[in-house]
């Protein structure tokens, strides 16, 4: 038996086209002889389709492709493993459909919905019953979809059924330490059942999501057989011998899986490559301030889209240093980009002149430092309306977390490639893509990013002599204390038992909960940690609660470890509009 894992990149609501990638992977997979080809979950719809799915229109259009494609298929060549929804007596499943001979020979429901982080299939799937195999040429196969296989009892009872072989067609989202989950799930499932396990993953970007591909297949003995590439389509035949004891998997290649921050960089590329094409713009455009965060989005976008397709615009006020001038344009010159610079002295300047009468007899303060972002943010968007490039917003997680930025300034934009980053992350990855060159990436190898950028202290320059950490704890302190709170849910004592300050806890807690709803009106971006803000993370705006400090004794620190009095931060935003 010979089984093609056609690892795809599909496009949300796109059924053509998804059905053109299907009889693509089929013509392939009949040149290498394959008997089987499998495609990932809901692939003929694109995933995750979220609500889409309800529209009664969009379900009568996939079944409509889905008959189409078993008609065509009615030769032959292998039989298609077809991940789709399926709607039967009133009620919308997740499902798989073996397509072979002109018909759709088999169906199978997803049981096991998820409904927690980025997922919501409860809401629009009703779950399947227990599966049987589908058999196929003389092999049964067990047919669970992506969740399924994270508890055993689809997978037992599949075993318990008679299946040989479990396929697995999944849209599993990347983050940082997802590959490794997966492989330790699928060593579960096939320690418990006895059966070799082929897991197929789509690749690609579909608004925040990334999804890594990384298709592999175990044997009965948890072994790695085949190792698909990350990153990008792939097609790869597999080759089975029924022995006595069972399916028999021949070696294949066994593909490098990228760690730690080559994977986060490859997964914010994709991310914007992806949203820019599949959204149709001819480029993107962003404002580089010679800082790390518009440098390294600069490289991204260039490795992701080529530098004919990134336009930089260096927007500089009398607060701007000769150093970010300099370091902008360096930036620019080594990734061959589009470099313009705008002065936005004389719409800054004519703003206070319209508002100096109702401003009269008030002190200059962030409502003026406002003016210059939202000046820079007006001004990129000008330029996106009359050429068509998206406006690419470069603020990192630190600075969303903790409001450190500006509603209809910086804020700007269509996408955001380092949304997800904190900013300790944006220099250690960006020390990484002047070491590296990624696979398939479009920009120059060596150092794209001025050693300068790197080093010097980052400041918004909205003031003389700004620094962020005029008015926000060192990156490093500040990172930690977001993770804990972020990522990990943790509780202020338990924080600052680590070692920090009540009081800087405090105001890092008060700073994030209300920046909420900054964030409701940020640009999507790409989601590379285990809880990012907006799908994962979901927060009411108007919120008072926070932790006493001194909840738990035995956590606190300090004896008058009381909520301080917050200063906001005034540079960028803070916590003003």
């Amino acid at each position: 038996m010979k089984i093609a894992l056609a690892q795809l990149n599909p496009t949300v609501g796109d059924l053509d086209g998804n059905a053109a990638k299907v009889v693509s992977a089929r013509e392939t997979a009949a040149g290498l002889g394959a008997d089987l080809v499998v495609l990932p979950e809901l692939f003929i719809t694109g995933y995750p389709p979220e609500d889409l799915v309800l529209k009664p229109a969009f379900q009568a259009a996939t079944r409509a492709r889905v008959l189409d494609l078993a008609r065509r298929f009615d030769d032959d060549g292998p039989g298609v493993l077809l991940g789709t929804i399926w709607a039967e007596e009133g009620r919308l499943y997740n499902a798989v459909v073996l397509l072979e001979k002109g018909e759709v020979a088999a169906i199978r429901y997803k049981v096991d919905l998820p409904n927690y982080g980025v997922f919501d299939e409860k809401r629009v799937f009703a779950a399947g019953p227990l599966p049987g195999p589908i058999p196929f040429r003389g092999l049964k196969i067990g047919a669970p979809i992506c969740e399924d296989i994270w508890t055993d009892e689809v997978t037992e009872c599949l075993a318990e059924c008679g299946a040989e072989i479990l396929i697995v067609p999944n849209g599993s989202p990347f983050d940082w330490k997802k590959p490794d989950v997966r492989i330790n799930v699928a060593v579960a499932r096939v320690t418990e059942t006895g059966l070799p396990l082929i897991y197929v993953n789509q690749v690609g970007g579909q608004d925040e999501l990334v999804f890594d591909g990384g298709s592999f297949v175990l044997d009965a003995q948890c072994r790695l057989i085949t190792q698909m590439p990350q990153w990008q389509e792939s097609i790869v035949l597999t080759e089975w011998t029924r022995a006595d004891d069972g399916w028999v998997c021949a070696r294949g290649e066994v593909a490098r899986i990228l760690e730690g921050d080559g994977a986060a960089y490859a997964a914010c590329m994709l991310g914007v490559k992806d949203y820019v094409d599949k959204n149709g713009f001819p480029g993107v455009v962003l404002g580089l301030s010679g800082g790390i965060d518009s440098a390294l989005v600069a490289a991204l976008a260039v490795d992701a889209l080529g530098a004919d397709r990134v336009h930089a615009v260096m927007l500089p006020y009398r607060y701007t240093s000769q150093a970010s001038l300099e370091d902008a344009e360096a930036c620019a010159k080594s990734l061959g980009i589009r470099y313009d610079t705008v002065p936005i002295a004389a719409p800054v300047d004519g703003f206070a002149a319209a508002l100096s009468d109702l401003f009269k007899g008030t002190n200059a303060d962030i409502t003026e430092e406002n003016l210059q972002s939202r000046t820079r943010g007006a001004i990129l968007m000008a330029i996106s309306n009359k050429f068509g490039h998206m406006v690419v917003t470069t603020g990192n997680k630190s600075e969303m977390s903790v409001g450190y930025a500006t509603l209809y300034g910086d804020m700007n934009g269509g996408f955001n490639p380092v949304k997800d980053l904190y900013k300790t992350e944006v220099y250690r990855i960006a020390r990484w893509r002047n070491a590296n060159r990624p696979e398939g990436a479009k920009g120059p190898s060596g150092v794209v990013i001025p050693e300068r950028i790197l080093t010097k202290a980052p400041t918004a320059e909205l003031r003389e002599n700004q620094t962020d950490q005029d008015c926000l704890p060192p990156y490093e302190v500040l990172d930690d204390i977001l993770a804990c709170l972020v990522e990990k849910e943790m509780s202020v004592p338990d924080i600052i038992a680590r070692g920090h300050a009540p009081e800087t806890v405090k105001k890092v807690e008060r700073l994030l909960y209300i920046s909420e709803y900054k964030r409701r009106q940020a640009a999507p971006g790409v989601k590379i940690s285990s809880r990012n803000f907006g799908r994962d993370r979901r927060y009411p705006i108007t919120n008072r609660f926070r932790e006493d400090v001194n909840a738990r004794q035995a956590a606190s620190t300090s004896s008058d470890a009381v909520a301080p009095k917050t200063v906001a931060p005034r540079a960028d935003g803070g916590e003003g509009m």
